[in-house]
């Protein structure tokens, strides 16, 4: 069953909106942050990463951001620009503002960590009239990101992009993407999170984001509660991640649908989330059954934690494909669903 139609004709799949930073990996990894000298950089950002992702897998893309006017604004959107993303939105900073910086830590293929720089970063210096009507009417979905929401102005070009594709018939997808920076309390996290959830045919989160969206009316909800309150505020689908232990899409009748993590080495235990949606979102679109687009999300997923970086390792549908296959050769057709 497709639970979310779509305005076949437009021109764009997906819109994302939001976050996009430089990040950090250490090549000289397996040891704390403290020792690493040696270091890669990527194109990062969890809107960033997911816009890459869906366009490696043909998906037609744009988005709509600021980055700061400065070398490493131009590594992004010319990164964004070889993938056959549509950059005709994003602006430049226009009072010294840099793009966000994230070190990662790899201490083991389990135990990772992250240490962001968040402080005057140019993505939260977008503004509502960065965001155009006709842009927003051109695409099948709008993917908002939720660190999107934790500082002005950002926060209201968010939620007037949400609304612009209300207005349109663009269907509007909710990662809620938790970053403890730049928010000030958990009581804020719940009024604008709840703001962009409540409008949303599509919420992606894990347990943790769900609680802290729902920390101030619904403190300690179950998954069935949490599944129940959104689709029946007009959500279609309520993806709840559970890390290892897989995922649940829980769908607006009342059904729900589980997937598991593709066996694989894991390299680090960041960046799969990414891949999830973005896979995810190329078989949605592309109109799969519900369980075909949580496995095809699953297996990006795997693909990405077994990888150093996040955007540059994004795969292609062939490459996806491939894996799925391989893995089903060894242990079996059902080893990803349970």
């Amino acid at each position: 069953m497709n639970y979310v139609s779509f305005e076949q004709e437009r021109a764009l799949d997906l819109i994302a909106l939001g976050r996009v930073a430089i990040d950090f990996n250490p090549l000289d990894y397996f040891k704390p942050l403290s020792e690493s000298k040696e270091y890669r950089k990527y194109l990062g950002g969890s809107p960033a990463n997911v816009a890459v992702g869906l366009a490696r897998l043909g998906g037609k893309v744009g988005f709509i951001g600021k980055v700061s006017d400065d070398r490493f604004g131009d590594y992004v959107t010319e990164f964004f620009a070889k993938e056959g993303i549509d950059i005709s939105h994003i602006t430049r900073a226009e009072h010294g503002e840099k793009l966000g910086l994230t070190f990662t830590e790899i201490l083991s293929p389990t135990e990772s960590s992250i240490l962001m720089y968040r402080d005057g970063v140019a993505d939260l210096m977008l503004e509502p009239q960065d965001v155009d009507e006709e842009y927003i009417a051109s695409a099948k979905a709008l993917l908002v990101s939720g660190t999107a929401l934790a500082q002005s102005p950002s926060r209201e070009a968010a939620l007037k992009a949400i609304l612009l594709a209300k207005k349109c018939g663009t269907r509007v997808i909710f990662d809620i993407d938790y970053r403890p920076y730049n928010w000030k309390n958990k009581e804020e996290i719940s009024v604008y999170y709840t703001a962009a959830a409540e409008k949303a045919d599509v919420i992606m989160g894990s347990r943790e984001e769900y609680d802290l969206t729902e920390s101030i009316y619904m403190p300690g909800a179950t998954d069935e509660q949490t599944a129940a309150y959104w689709t029946g505020r007009g959500a279609k689908i309520v993806i709840i991640k559970h890390g290892k232990e897989g995922s649940t899409a829980h769908t607006c009748d009342g059904k729900k649908y589980d997937i598991k993590p593709f066996p694989v080495k894991a390299f680090k235990s960041f960046g799969g989330g990414d891949g999830y949606g973005s896979a995810f979102l190329a078989a949605l679109f592309a109109g799969k059954d519900i369980m075909d687009c949580l496995e095809m999300g699953s297996a990006s997923a795997s693909m990405l934690v077994a990888a150093h970086g996040c955007s540059e390792f994004m795969p292609t549908m062939a490459e996806l494909e491939k894996f799925i296959a391989e893995e089903k050769k060894t242990y079996g057709d059902m080893v990803a669903r349970k």
